[in-house]
């Protein structure tokens, strides 16, 4: 479902900013406590978090947690049980049409005619919004790098292109804040790479974009921030790199005679993990030797063990540091729980 942007007046109420590079960033998105319940279930139950203009910020959760309910909410398609959603500093609840006026989203799949061309779908949109003319038609064909395509028909078009095309409905009017649920869905490596590329794009412009996803691996190459959210609740909110470098720190070592090192390093207060399954990447465990040990300790104190490995005539064949994931970071906030 798309929502696209109305002509819009000056904001006249007051939103929060953000010092980011010596330069203050408006905040465009706020997000209060939200809550949201159906008969007598809490889809939401306590959501709050603020986005920036000019970052990507990600809402990171399993099918199932949520998001698209925030998501609707966030565009008043639902209104909330309780709580607030301030867009530009309108209350969506309470001043809807200033609000939606700064938003352009895509909720769940972008709807487009298949039987016209990507240029006509514009139109047809552009029409529905006051000002809207065929220059802008072209800025945001541009933008979305539909040049050589925009007069096909879009049942010819690639999922990839259909999002892309859904994507440049959203900015036809000019919008402050791009909602995308699940935007990766369905694409292929090439297609979610390039989408990347464009939506970090379009939040160096200056645009506030608010990403939803269940992909960790997109949301960590992708997103500025990122708030994590499981059974109706947000976990944590925070830049990406700061939540991982909060995440436990992991060294792997290889060193023979194993069973010599594996004392050295319990003697030094280094913390052994008995079980590496439960903590690290099936990736990185398909990397390791069964004679690998894998411990907790900071990187920084690998140094000064070296010189007592070689002192106890241990050799050292490999040492790993792991990088925190925001996967191990979701494992760890959510006891499990299930996400790709």
């Amino acid at each position: 479902m798309n929502a696209g942007t109305k002509r819009r007046p000056a904001p006249d109420g007051g939103s929060g900013a953000d010092v980011h590079g010596g330069k203050q960033r408006q905040t465009v998105l706020s997000v209060e406590h939200l809550r949201k319940r159906i008969g007598r279930k809490w889809i939401v139950q306590d959501v709050t978090f603020e986005v920036q203009e000019g970052e990507v910020f990600g809402f990171l959760g399993p099918n199932g947690a949520g998001k698209t309910t925030t998501i609707r909410m966030l565009v008043d398609l639902i209104r909330p049980t309780e709580g607030k959603v301030r867009i530009c500093g309108y209350d969506v609840r309470k001043q809807p049409e200033q609000a939606l006026a700064y938003v352009g989203s895509i909720v769940e799949n972008p709807e487009v005619y298949p039987y016209l061309t990507g240029w006509e779908n514009l139109q047809h949109f552009a029409r529905m919004m006051p000002g809207i003319g065929e220059q802008r038609i072209a800025e945001v064909v541009e933008v979305v790098g539909l040049d050589q395509r925009i007069h096909d028909k879009v049942k010819t078009y690639s999922l990839g292109m259909r999002q892309r095309l859904g994507i440049a409905q959203a900015l036809l009017g000019r919008p402050k804040l791009l909602i995308l649920d699940e935007p990766t869905n369905g694409l292929d490596p090439k297609g979610i790479k390039e989408l990347r590329i464009f939506i970090r794009r379009l939040a160096e412009e200056g645009l506030a974009v608010f990403v939803s996803s269940h992909l960790l691996s997109e949301i960590q190459l992708l997103c500025d921030r990122v708030a994590i959210i499981s059974r109706g609740r947000v976990l944590t909110v925070g830049a990406v790199e700061e939540l991982i470098t909060q995440n436990s720190n992991y060294v792997i070592w290889e060193l023979s005679p194993r069973e010599s090192g594996l004392k050295l390093l319990s003697a030094a207060g280094i913390t052994i993990i008995p079980d590496p399954d439960q903590v690290l990447d099936d990736t990185i465990l398909a990397g390791m030797s069964e004679q690998a040990i894998v411990t907790q300790m900071l990187p920084e104190e690998v140094p000064a063990l070296m010189p007592r490995l070689v002192a106890e005539e241990i050799q050292v064949h490999a040492v790993q540091k792991i990088n925190p994931t925001l996967e191990q970071l979701f494992l760890e906030l959510t006891e499990g729980e299930s996400i790709e």
